[in-house]
């Protein structure tokens, strides 16, 4: 009775039938469930595979062992505000496409997603379309003609270790595991239960708590530019979740600031690659195009206040400042090569070859070049990304003795 009274409550927060819900262990469980059987269902039709660029690790995994058995995968791109383009996600749509993926909201960058737009194109296609909804469930129910519908209790407050998946009606799918809660072992009734219970009390106020965190983020995106200087924030404007705010700061090594901001009582989270979990960028960061180094990821807790953010934007230029100044004692070692500018950063990572460059910019007549020896893979994003910032012009790359050289033409 229990578990039947929370799948009916999560049900009508989902906007789905009762019995096309099912729990899982985990969102990612859920992902995982969904793509693998949305694809065994459609065999027949072919083993393509098409998702967007910065969909959520666990669906990039299903993709990649999609590869190794065979099938073929297409990641559509997106822009500058990590968006996809409707029109985009359809030329990739083939005759033997068997699954589009697409996530309703980025989890790094809050930026929502054209689900209802990428549905339609995908419903003319006759191609299922699964969507990643962990970031947006607590915010309302995702619009469009979906097929599948993930989701992670965690992500809207509830307990962690209890994920959802809701297989629409008429979709061809052929679960390649666990078929109901049982099947994944004796279900943990306590954790659903509070679950559902927990998105049915988010959802209750969800839009008074909407406009009020939109309110506080919007209050960081206008003001971070204004007090910290070389700032990028990142994320659609205005399409985007209400909690969270992605920003990166040049010429910072995101894992100190997050030190920094620890030390002062704020608990952030960072695409840089210079953090502990990684050695490389976030994808995310990555194909959107946008500088990874000294990002910042802020997501607001339900009940943060307006002085929690006031008290974070007093600290923050302070934190800034000082690894930047940290930062600032290499020397870059810079040799003249004809009408260029040779700058040796190889051997350093992240962000010391921008903050070399930015050094010695100036050294350079307008229209000289600059070449930037680095065997970061970051230097890869960051120094296109920093060109964009700055107004000067990036050449492209070419191999080099050893690892890259990035040029870059001065413009101003």
């Amino acid at each position: 009775m229990l578990l039947d009274a929370a799948r009916e409550a999560a049900a009508e927060a989902v906007g789905c039938r009762v019995d096309e819900l099912g729990f899982t262990p985990s969102g990612t469980a859920a992902v995982h469930a969904g793509v693998a059987g949305a694809l065994a269902g459609r065999r027949r039709v072919g083993r393509h595979l098409i998702v967007s660029a910065v969909e959520h690790s666990s669906v990039l995994h299903s993709a990649e062992a999609q590869e190794k058995e065979g099938g073929s995968v297409t990641r559509v791109s997106v822009d500058r505000t990590g968006r996809v383009d409707p029109a985009g996600f359809a030329s990739g749509l083939r005759s033997d496409t068997a699954l589009a993926c697409l996530q309703s909201a980025n989890h790094e960058v809050g930026t929502v997603q054209p689900v209802t737009e990428v549905a339609e194109v995908c419903r003319a296609a006759g191609v299922p379309l699964l969507v990643d909804a962990a970031q947006s469930l607590a915010w309302g129910p995702v619009e469009g003609e979906w097929s599948v519908l993930a989701g992670s209790a965690h992500k809207w407050g509830g307990p962690a270790g209890v994920g959802l998946l809701v297989v629409r009606k008429g979709v061809r799918f052929a679960a390649q595991g666990p078929t109901d809660e049982r099947g994944y072992g004796f279900e943990n009734l306590p954790a659903i239960v509070a679950a559902a219970a927990s998105l049915r009390a988010v959802r209750a106020e969800a839009a008074q708590e909407a406009v009020r965190l939109r309110e506080l983020t919007e209050r960081i995106r206008v003001r971070v530019p204004q007090l910290v200087p070389d700032v990028e924030v990142v994320g659609d404007p205005e399409r985007r979740l209400p909690g969270i705010v992605t920003f990166s700061c040049l010429y910072v090594d995101g894992e100190t600031l997050l030190h920094e901001l620890d030390r002062e009582g704020f608990s952030v989270s960072s695409g840089s690659s210079c953090t502990s979990s990684t050695l490389t960028p976030s994808h995310v960061l990555k194909a959107m195009g946008v500088l990874s180094e000294g990002n910042v990821r802020i997501s607001l807790p339900r009940g943060a206040t307006a002085e929690d953010v006031e008290r974070f934007l007093a600290v923050l230029p302070g934190a800034v400042s000082g690894v930047r100044e940290n930062l600032g004692a290499p020397t870059p070692v810079a040799v003249m090569k004809e009408d260029e500018l040779v700058v040796d950063a190889l051997g350093k990572r992240c962000p010391i070859p921008v903050i070399e460059l930015a050094k010695v910019i100036g050294d350079v007549t307008v229209g000289g070049l600059i070449r930037v020896l680095s065997d970061d893979e970051a230097a890869r994003l960051d120094i296109p990304a920093w060109c964009e910032m700055r107004e000067q012009e990036y050449v492209g790359e070419e191999p080099a003795e050893k690892g890259t050289a990035y040029l870059i033409r001065r413009l101003r």
